[in-house]
């Protein structure tokens, strides 16, 4: 590039890409990044379909279950506020996406699943915890 050359940058939906193997539904584009953590995203279905999630930001982490997807909602992008993430279920057949609890920490998963209880941990690098969830 010479000096009094203008730089042209496109923005495309080439960002796009599928945010987890078992999952081909969703689609994730980064919207933000926090220091030495990790990003947020845009989520959409790869579908076409309109979708609720396109109204949130949500952490890669995605776990399937037989009731739908199990996706981290996150509350804030301000990386003050964070960790603060709702765990929700996303139902794609019906688009709806309900809230099961708030984990502040972003080291969690899903531990066990018994009929239609969820039981999550956490740790946050010096204590832990769990808690469990009646869908």
């Amino acid at each position: 590039m010479r000096k009094g050359e203008k730089m042209e940058v496109t923005f495309d939906n080439a960002e796009w890409k599928n945010i987890n193997q078992d999952v081909k539904l969703i689609e994730g584009k980064v919207f933000t990044q926090i220091m030495f953590g990790p990003s947020g995203y845009h989520f959409r279905r790869s579908d076409g379909v309109p979708s609720i999630l396109e109204d949130h930001v949500f952490g890669k982490k995605i776990k399937v279950l037989d009731e739908g997807l199990l996706l981290e909602k996150w509350n804030s992008t301000e990386s003050k506020d964070l960790p603060d993430f709702d765990i929700c279920l996303y139902n794609p057949d019906e688009d709806s996406l309900k809230s099961l609890t708030t984990i502040k920490c972003f080291d969690w998963h899903l531990s066990e699943k018994e009929d239609n209880l969820l039981n999550f941990k956490w740790f946050d690098g010096t204590q832990g915890g769990e808690v469990k969830i009646a869908l």
